[in-house]
């Protein structure tokens, strides 16, 4: 009796680049300066990228271009977010029992936790003009700095799927 055996790869593959991106603007701004400098015109989703956690609901700002012609898809979204936290009080100390609030920053991806913006460029060919891409979002003048991310480096990949 002959065996079948069936392989399931379990690599989601490296099809798409990411670009870090270290800049204090809002992300209406750095979508506005990227399709400005770039030659994109990319748009805020109908809807944010959202995430539950015990401490509250995150809610990131994602701005999609689809590319047509050259079968690419560029997406910026923004790696930070702010949430009030409550928390109660001691009930045995001053105040006993109050409740206060704090501001949390939370991140999309928590280890690349110092870069502001992330652009995600995801393409049916092998290459995209990535050292082209990195040096016109470098003369940005809002920008701090910019570099590419190897998908090998990223621990929470399931954040990055936006479909």
């Amino acid at each position: 009796m002959a065996v079948l055996k069936i392989l399931l790869d379990d690599d989601f593959g490296d099809d798409f680049s990411l670009i870090a991106i270290h800049c204090s603007e809002e992300a209406y701004k750095m979508a506005y300066s990227i399709n400005k400098h770039l030659n994109l015109r990319l748009r805020r989703m109908s809807t944010d990228l959202e995430f539950s956690e015990d401490q509250g609901k995150m809610s990131f700002p994602i701005f999609e271009f689809e590319d047509q012609f050259q079968y690419t898809t560029y997406y910026l979204v923004s790696n930070k977010c702010k949430i009030n936290v409550r928390q109660q009080g001691n009930p045995g100390g001053l105040f006993g029992g109050a409740i206060s609030e704090r501001v949390v920053t939370k991140n999309l991806l928590p280890e690349f936790k110092n870069a502001d913006f992330f652009l995600k460029i995801e393409t049916d060919f092998d290459r995209v003009p990535l050292r082209k891409n990195l040096a016109l979002i470098n003369d940005i003048e809002e920008v701090i700095s910019a570099y590419e991310i190897e998908p090998n480096q990223i621990k929470s990949n399931s954040n990055l799927i936006f479909n």
